[in-house]
């Protein structure tokens, strides 16, 4: 380990923290570190159990192939073991072709048997944390892996956490309960949590190149757990305790969050001085320092935005603290479908139709372009907010054949629309090397991505 020059998103101001950050290097293979790192493989990793196969376990257990001649990927679903043999998870390209080769050659075994985990070197937890409808952090599934993975443990054994979640966490699921169990964190187990960044469907954040953070609860956990994540990426970088990394992770979140409430009020700032916001985002982007922008749209969605702030949040008022920045911004992204909705009739208002009993269709419907994922998609609130006013609402997604709205009802994706057979197109998602010429001969479209070009009767958020 030494302490390498960062280059930081911190406005230049590098020099100042290369105190704070340990840059993680692995042991030279051809001296070896006396933890049996001698024989020229450097991880020393002989087997690792990924806890959890969605959209982090899944390209986690990849992202090993070729690097680990063990890969066992651990899911209490059936249904979700299945679809990963069968090929049909939703991967990019080079997952898919990495799924492929690692059940091909036999390097990643898929069960359901929890138990397996115990003959692993190291053990990666990665199972979700979503919020309940109240927005009070539902820690379900990672109580129960974490639980397991404790029961489980062995001595000798590396024990990552990746789950976003409050700080404390690790210490609270993980180290103290191990403890209890007569392995010591630092001594007999080693215990990190080490937050996923993991970007879907996005061929510009690969794994590989992306940087990750790594929290140990002692300097020799920190270091077993830089050797296993080491393999995942090529920076790794270390942290004073899991708390920070854990913190580390909610400030990235909440940071985004605050940056999209914020470039969702701008737009409509723009809209109301008859501004282009995506030309005066872009031309503040081309200041290199003191500027992060990010583009407006119709809402914000899937497994970490709309979550994880209010995992701070909660904790916080546990305490009996507030964040009323953060607070606004989470309530501003939660009422951004809504506004979609205003727009709709606004823009049908213009062309002399009412939005009740209005044909509209609404065009892509996943959070995300490019992915097949729901999770907190704002289409789903937009789809019911369209519906409350009485209008015949239909979706168009290539990817998504099908969806559960609120209050139970399944919809399913138009094969096959015909753009003058609607009075509005509102488009939410655009999925890559999708045809949605069809759109455009909409007698309107809204436009809620502000990136579609539809013609002369296009309007924008």
């Amino acid at each position: 380990m030494a302490n390498n020059r960062l280059s930081l998103a911190v406005n230049g101001r590098e020099r100042q923290l290369q105190s704070k950050l340990v840059a993680f290097e692995m042991p030279d293979p051809r001296t070896g570190d006396g933890n049996g790192t001698e024989n020229g493989n450097s991880s020393g990793l002989r087997s690792v159990a990924i806890v959890g196969l969605g959209y982090v376990g899944l390209p986690t257990a990849l992202a090993l192939h070729g690097r680990c001649p063990r890969i066992i990927g651990i899911d209490v679903s059936q249904d979700r073991l299945h679809e990963i043999s069968a090929r049909d998870a939703d991967l990019s390209d080079p997952d898919r072709r990495r799924l492929d080769a690692a059940l091909g050659d036999g390097t990643l075994e898929l069960t359901s048997v929890l138990a397996t985990m115990a003959e692993a070197d190291a053990v990666i937890i990665c199972v979700p944390t979503p919020v309940d409808s109240a927005n009070t952090p539902d820690l379900t599934a990672l109580r129960g892996a974490c639980a397991t993975v404790v029961a489980h443990a062995r001595p000798g054994q590396t024990i990552i956490l990746t789950s976003t979640t409050y700080a404390g966490t690790t210490q609270e699921l993980l180290a103290e309960p191990l403890m209890a169990r007569g392995l010591q964190a630092g001594r007999d187990v080693f215990v990190a949590f080490s937050p996923e960044r993991i970007d879907p469907g996005n061929a510009d954040h690969l794994q590989r190149e992306t940087p990750r953070v790594v929290g140990g609860v002692t300097p020799a956990c920190a270091y077993q757990a830089g050797r296993v994540i080491r393999q995942l990426t090529d920076f790794v970088y270390l942290v004073s305790s899991p708390a920070a990394a854990e913190a580390t992770k909610l400030y990235e979140n909440i940071f985004r969050a605050v940056s999209l409430a914020l470039a969702n009020e701008f737009a409509d700032a723009c809209g109301a001085l008859d501004l282009d916001p995506m030309e005066i985002t872009l031309a503040a982007g081309t200041k290199p320092y003191g500027f992060l922008g990010v583009f407006p749209g119709p809402g914000v969605g899937g497994h970490c935005i709309p979550a994880d702030p209010h995992y701070l949040l909660w904790q916080l008022s546990q305490q009996g603290h507030s964040s009323p920045l953060i607070a606004q911004a989470m309530k501003s992204i939660d009422l951004r479908p809504e506004r979609v909705v205003e727009r709709a009739a606004e823009v049908l208002g213009d062309a002399g139709r009412e939005l009740t009993g209005a044909r509209v269709i609404v065009v892509g419907v996943s959070y995300k372009a490019g992915v097949r994922d729901l999770r907190q998609s704002p289409a789903i609130p937009l789809i019911a907010g369209l519906i409350r006013e009485g209008v015949a609402v239909e979706y168009y997604d290539p990817l998504i054949p099908t969806l559960r709205l609120p209050d139970g009802t399944t919809m399913t994706s138009t094969p096959a629309p015909c753009g003058p057979d609607y009075d509005l197109a509102v488009i939410h998602t655009i999925h890559p090397d999708a045809d949605y010429s069809w759109a455009r001969a909409c007698s309107q479209v809204l436009d809620a991505t502000y990136k579609f070009d539809g013609g002369t009767h296009r309007s924008v958020v």
